[in-house]
């Protein structure tokens, strides 16, 4: 992702949409802002209850940490850290979860798309499509800067896309950061969270669309705030 400097006012990135009522959480945290690992936990909820669901995953996640991204959560005023297009740092806050993707079909009760070398996430913050997927045999390209949502390493074979930036009819606000996804590395990214391949395969056998399942990711601080934004 191009690294840009783009001023990035408060009241951009506030409270955009209600919280669902979710029975599914996967939470991310981490020891300080500026740390590439976390902790990933999956929760259930039962009744009013919510009660851990499988082992904890060591991950990593972007290479200069975390920085508040554009979600469902309310961000502090007194917020240090922003999320920006190429600045490094993975999205702290709660979103959605859209479809999850691979290379080939994968049979699981959640949406999910094969994607080809042709379907381009755009991060070109000039570009109409930016931070969305596109087919880019059925669009006419406006953009400079893309990535490849099938190419010969497996980073991609499995993910799942966060719905950061991009959650109303507004569309995403250039530069608030794109193409946020979990999928399968080994070491830090630029702004995604990641894990093996047998990990990142069980959590999207694991996910079920109509429990509203939501990624609510931050220091062990933060979280703690999120979570009571949630029912």
């Amino acid at each position: 992702m191009k690294k840009i400097l783009l001023g990035l006012s408060f009241a951009l990135i506030t409270l955009q949409a209600q919280i669902p009522d979710t029975k599914q959480l996967l939470v991310v945290t981490t020891k300080n802002w500026s740390t590439p690992n976390g902790l990933l936990q999956r929760y259930e909820k039962e009744g009013k209850s919510w009660h851990k669901a499988g082992k904890a995953i060591n991950i990593k996640l972007g290479r200069n940490g975390l920085g508040w991204g554009r979600g469902l959560h309310t961000i502090p005023k007194d917020a240090k850290y922003i999320k920006k297009e190429g600045d490094g740092k993975a999205p702290a806050g709660i979103f959605k979860l859209k479809q999850a993707f691979g290379y080939a079909p994968f049979k699981v009760n959640y949406p999910y798309k094969v994607y080809k070398e042709t379907d381009h996430c755009v991060d070109d913050v000039n570009s109409k499509f930016y931070n969305k997927i596109v087919d880019s045999t059925r669009v006419r390209a406006d953009y400079q800067s893309f990535e490849h949502m099938k190419f010969p390493k497996d980073y991609y074979k499995y993910g799942i896309v966060v719905n950061h930036n991009h959650i109303d009819e507004a569309g995403a606000i250039k530069g608030a950061g794109s193409c946020i996804f979990i999928h399968i590395k080994k070491v830090p990214t630029a702004g995604c969270t990641v894990m093996s391949e047998s990990e990142m395969k069980e959590i999207i056998k694991w996910l079920d669309a109509d429990k509203e399942p939501l990624l609510v990711q931050g220091t062990v601080e933060q979280v703690r705030e999120l979570r009571k934004q949630i029912k």
